[in-house]
């Protein structure tokens, strides 16, 4: 395949293309075509080697579809090939080059049994991409991806791991492992922004920018791809462990709670589905539904798809009209969470309390929890800045479990 690259991939990512080494690292702000770039070399070189296949990993199965899959198709048909790959999405996603059988497999790390098991059908496994690698908690899970890609190549091939994500937090293992030793000949590493990406709009600039100005913390990751520094979180008492809700529920001290914040273009419906023990002060978060575009009919179908109709959803009581017809739509026990004053700064010291234990699956609240942070210069209110969706959820999950209380969400 001939091609230009600068046309097709703009600037920035010559070393990154280049690199042919075990590790490929690269951290960078939203924006900065890290993903949209990894997808066109994974299409390119894929094509060029017929004897190579890709694996692509998220922590979560589920969000691949909406993001790798959708960068990989979009790949190709900017590159103009499309027509020569096979898209599939059941019963597992799979894309398939038509002309020699080679695969792009995609899989979660919530089934690591299904990665274990995969076998090209042709050539070998050569190649790992693990997009949002900081949602990957634990550095043993890392390495058990490593050792899938192993074994010696066939002539011409390199096996290599490409690693690309947010940086929300400075302590995270990644920081550790790949950016804080000395440079090495099997680790490229980089940190991109948006700045790199003259395909955006000046409408896209102007949000950076607002964000600058309004926000610089979440600048510095979100528009300049740096770590995020921990001062000033709210939580710090919470770790990810893998759980089952179904041994933790038959505890009679444990009751089963769930909290819902609306939302629907702009900001997304948010389900928060959690566990608590009152007498352990702890609190098991093992499911979570982050939606926009929403309607209730909609979400009403997902509240009864995730099997918590049955129990009280105390949800934001700002939406009775949505609460009304949630509930002639068959979620008969949601209902408002009032809000009484200081109510945000309450429900946040009460869950400070509590040991948080968050199973890995929810992605999106760890995301959430890791970034949450008051707002400068106060201790007592978060950041009105603050991506809070599921935060807001859980406390109004939270409201009257502590008895007594003479508080209200």
């Amino acid at each position: 395949m001939r091609l230009y690259l600068p046309q097709v991939l703009g600037r920035g990512y010559g070393a990154f293309w280049r690199f042919r080494g075990r590790y490929r690292v690269v951290k960078g702000s939203r924006g900065c075509k890290k993903s949209k770039t990894t997808a066109l070399w994974f299409i390119v070189h894929l094509m060029r080697n017929p004897e190579a296949n890709l694996l692509v990993v998220r922590k979560v199965y589920r969000t691949l579809k909406d993001s790798c899959f959708a960068d990989l198709r979009w790949a190709a048909r900017r590159l103009g090939v499309a027509d020569r790959w096979q898209f599939r999405t059941s019963p597992l996603l799979e894309i398939t080059y038509k002309e020699t059988g080679q695969t792009i497999f995609f899989r979660g790390l919530d089934d690591p049994q299904k990665i274990n098991s995969i076998a090209a059908p042709v050539g070998e496994l050569t190649w790992l991409w693990i997009e949002e690698a900081f949602e990957i908690s634990r550095e043993e899970d890392f390495d058990m991806l490593d050792e899938a890609i192993r074994g010696r190549s066939q002539s011409g091939l390199w096996k290599q791991i490409t690693l690309t994500f947010n940086p929300w937090d400075e302590r995270h293992w990644l920081k550790r492992r790949f950016f804080d030793p000395p440079p090495a000949e099997d680790v490229f590493r980089d940190t991109v922004n948006y700045q790199v990406n003259e395909f955006l709009d000046e409408q896209d600039r102007a949000l950076f920018a607002k964000m600058k100005e309004r926000n610089p913390r979440r600048y510095q990751v979100a528009g300049l791809g740096q770590w995020g520094v921990h001062e000033g979180l709210i939580f710090e008492n919470w770790r990810q462990e893998r759980f089952s809700v179904g041994e933790i529920i038959k505890n009679p001290n444990c009751t089963p709670i769930f909290g819902l914040d609306f939302g629907f273009t702009k900001d997304p419906t948010a389900l928060f589905c959690g566990v608590v023990d009152t007498v352990q002060k702890t609190l098991y978060v093992f499911d979570e539904l982050y939606a926009r575009g929403l309607t209730n009919r909609a979400l009403a179908e997902a509240l009864i798809e995730k099997d918590c109709t049955r129990e009280i959803i105390r949800a934001d009581s700002a939406e009775p009209k949505s609460i009304e017809e949630l509930r002639r739509l068959g979620i008969r026990k949601i209902n408002g969470v009032k809000k009484g004053p200081d109510s945000v700064r309450h429900g946040i010291l009460t869950l400070q309390d509590y040991e948080i234990i968050v199973h890995p699956k929810c992605a999106n609240f760890i995301r959430e929890i890791s970034a949450y942070t008051w707002a400068e210069n106060a201790k007592n209110r978060p950041d009105p800045r603050a991506e809070d969706h599921l935060m807001d959820a859980m406390r109004y999950a939270m409201a009257g479990v502590e008895k007594g209380s003479r508080f209200s969400f």
